[in-house]
């Protein structure tokens, strides 16, 4: 096939589905790939199907996640954020390379396998180049694409209120050499480095100053941790006679490559001031619900205009990897807090859990669906595969009311098929199943 001037437009990846473009579900479809991206979208030239609608969507972006959480599943259950940190921090100190690749292969394979394209790995620090290097080969195995934020913090305190553990620290100089050693390791694939911080108490002014001017010169996005619970705006002021905003605004830490994860707490000044700086949200609803945290305005924050994308954080806090499950408890739980049933609609969800954040994290823009020049990162979801789903009324309103990983059928990263028939094309699932229960046994 050619296009109108007489180019190739690559290859059909696709035959025959119903596609969301610009805003609109469009039925019996052709889509076409050429050099990872999506080179042309026409009318089939296949005989049309007239069983349940197969159906192509952008893959999801996951815009947070801890990978070697994979292996944490369960951990304190019941207990509030400092106690259930505490905890998670014991199992961070004593991770190995071998349990991180581990880790990151299982949760990686539990993304794709629900229709995620691309995770925002959030690091803890870790002075070890073994493990950091373990999970970027788990990355690169599996397929998915990534954007892998290595963990800093220049503040340290064991109780893990006023700083981060200690035992995960290291200088702020040699932490900043290894990201720029790990930006040479990833370049030119699917993997981007980013900065990840755990909180705004993990961090001097000194070192806000230092990671901005290290993250934009070399173009940078940076996740942080902020207001999760009260603890962050408490111990600000405490010690910093600021809220937590404010002490990030007076450090020159907020700007328009920053990613704000939880954000529970953001009252509307905080939301008006994130929103003039330009930073975008990371909405993690069942992280937040499992710990007890409570619920992000999300209605308020997309009034005010932020960009808001959509998190499932790591399975020691949710406890799955399953961007299904959190578009539908997104949308539900914001209904049940503000008793509308017409808040979130699954036209709403799905543009925040594709891309409602992609600008901040130097992502290509991905609103209404699939487009002509967009990354080939693509999920199939066919309908026929859980009678659960049946009928389909309407593609968006099924995907987001009875969506489950079952309905995966086949995922593409940048151009390639990862997952087929609903299993990994690049990882044998009995073996490493096999390899994981060993290692973990006991």
């Amino acid at each position: 096939m050619t296009a109108p001037n007489g180019a190739p437009v690559g290859d059909r990846a696709f035959s025959d589905v119903t596609v969301r473009v610009g805003g609109t579900w469009v039925a019996h479809q052709d889509v076409y790939v050429a050099g990872g991206v999506v080179s042309a979208i026409t009318d089939t030239t296949a005989s049309p199907d007239t069983g349940p609608p197969a159906v192509l969507i952008p893959g999801f972006v996951n815009t947070h996640t801890h990978l070697q959480q994979s292996l944490m599943r369960g951990i304190a259950e019941c207990t509030p954020l400092l106690e259930w940190l505490f905890a998670i921090g014991e199992q961070s100190v004593a991770i190995t390379p071998q349990r991180a690749y581990l880790a990151a292969v299982a949760a990686c394979l539990e993304s794709l396998r629900s229709g995620t394209t691309t995770v925002v790995e959030h690091m803890w620090p870790h002075p070890s180049e073994e493990v950091h290097g373990a999970v970027i080969a788990a990355l690169r195995d599996t397929g998915i694409r990534a954007l892998l934020g290595r963990g800093v913090a220049d503040r340290g305190d064991a109780t893990r209120k006023w700083g981060f553990e200690p035992r995960l620290m290291q200088p702020l100089d040699e932490v900043l050499d290894h990201i720029d050693h790990l930006r040479a390791q990833v370049d030119r694939s699917t993997i981007s480095i980013a900065l990840a911080v755990p909180n705004p108490r993990s961090l001097t002014e000194p070192g806000m100053t230092t990671l901005r001017e290290f993250a934009q010169e070399r173009d940078l996005s940076v996740s942080i941790h902020l207001l999760e619970t009260p603890t962050d705006d408490v111990m600000c002021r405490e010690h910093a006679g600021v809220g937590a905003v404010d002490y990030l605004d007076r450090g020159g830490f907020l700007w328009d490559r920053v990613l704000a994860v939880h954000c529970v707490e953001l009252d509307e000044y905080g939301q008006a001031l994130l929103a003039d700086r330009g930073v975008a949200i990371s909405h993690n609803p069942l992280s937040n619900m499992r710990l007890g945290s409570g619920v992000a305005p999300v209605p308020a924050m997309l009034d005010r205009g932020l960009a808001v994308g959509l998190g499932v954080d790591g399975a020691a806090s949710n406890d799955t990897q399953d961007m299904l499950e959190t578009l539908r408890i997104g949308a539900y739980v914001q209904r049940a807090v503000h008793r509308r049933a017409d808040l979130m609609d699954n036209a709403t969800m799905l543009d925040i859990a594709c891309g409602g954040a992609n600008v901040a994290l130097g992502l290509p823009e991905s609103i209404g669906g699939i487009a002509v020049g967009a990354p080939a990162d693509l999920t199939l979801l066919r309908f026929d595969r859980d009678y659960a789903t049946l009928p389909v009324r309407d593609p968006g309103a099924s995907l987001l009311t009875t969506g489950s990983p079952r309905l995966v059928d086949t995922v593409m990263v940048d151009g390639e098929i990862v997952v087929a028939d609903g299993r990994s094309t690049r990882i044998d699932e009995a073996e490493f199943t096999k390899e994981l229960i060993a290692a973990t046994a006991g």
